[in-house]
């Protein structure tokens, strides 16, 4: 199975790169399944309903969240009619949503998306190990679900990787959402699960982590907020991570970055190309 994963979508110009660059990758890499954060499309800030369809249009199969998931109020209600819209399964009991969604995959498949988030300098939910044990009781790898992509969404690399380890073998794919910074450790595990700290972000880099760099700037420099943070705009990049997995069992048999456009080093999974 061909997997794409795309990093968090940041603002306007983030949606922008994804809408107009997805749809041709979809047909010139010929994927199966594409997953999308989206935890940040919404001026920064959350999601829309508008915003999920647009990106499910572009080609998304199932979109991530995150700390921010609930950022726009309107989350809360249409989160419950979607299928695919993803929030971190370690929310408290009662929470909208759900924390992970089946998907039919484009090569006839099915495939487990798992949104978990991170408790290291973040907000104290649940315990992520263990919501991620519940995520996947009944669902095994290669026979219920053909592949398992699971986004832990997370401040520190550490837990990032403690994390990476602990799905080993159980999932095709871990990779790191929150920081919007594309990592190098791109690889697979010693049990055959592909990982990466961070996928990086879909937006604009000449900013701060996606943001207009002037408000940042200004509050490390003087300590003051002058004003609300705002997406930063121009050229925007289109980061994430690819991998192949093996038919039979599920398991990664490659993985490369992904980066697209917005002034980085770019990079595509060699496999797939030619």
């Amino acid at each position: 199975m061909r997997i794409l994963f795309l990093g968090d979508v940041v603002g306007r110009t983030g949606r922008d790169v994804v809408t107009s660059g997805l749809p041709g990758l979809v047909s010139d890499w010929a994927l199966d399944l594409v997953v999308v954060n989206g935890e940040n499309a919404a001026g920064g800030f959350g999601i829309t309903e508008a915003i999920y369809a647009d990106i499910r249009a572009a080609g998304a199969d199932a979109v991530t969240l995150g700390n921010h998931a609930f950022d726009q109020r309107e989350a809360l209600v249409f989160i419950e009619r979607t299928d695919a819209l993803v929030r971190p399964c370690n929310y408290p009991a009662g929470t909208p949503g759900r924390g992970a969604a089946l998907v039919d995959t484009r090569n006839g498949g099915r495939a487990l998306v798992v949104n978990v988030m991170g408790r290291t300098f973040m907000d104290p939910l649940d315990d992520p190990f263990a919501a991620l044990d519940r995520a996947l009781d009944g669902v095994e790898l290669g026979r219920v679900a053909d592949a398992i992509v699971v986004d832990f969404h997370a401040e520190t690399t550490s837990e990032k990787q403690a994390f990476g380890h602990y799905c080993d073998g159980r999932v095709s794919l871990v990779v790191g959402t929150h920081t919007h910074v594309p990592t190098a450790d791109y690889r697979i595990l010693s049990g055959g699960t592909a990982y990466m700290t961070d996928a990086g972000m879909c937006g604009s880099y000449d900013g701060v982590i996606g943001m207009d760099k002037e408000e940042p700037l200004r509050r490390f420099t003087r300590k003051i907020g002058a004003g609300r943070f705002e997406p930063a705009a121009g050229p925007a990049a289109l980061c994430g991570v690819a991998v192949e997995t093996d038919p039979a069992t599920g398991l990664a048999r490659h993985v490369a970055a992904v980066r697209l456009g917005g002034g980085l080093s770019e990079a595509r999974p060699s496999f797939w190309e030619g």
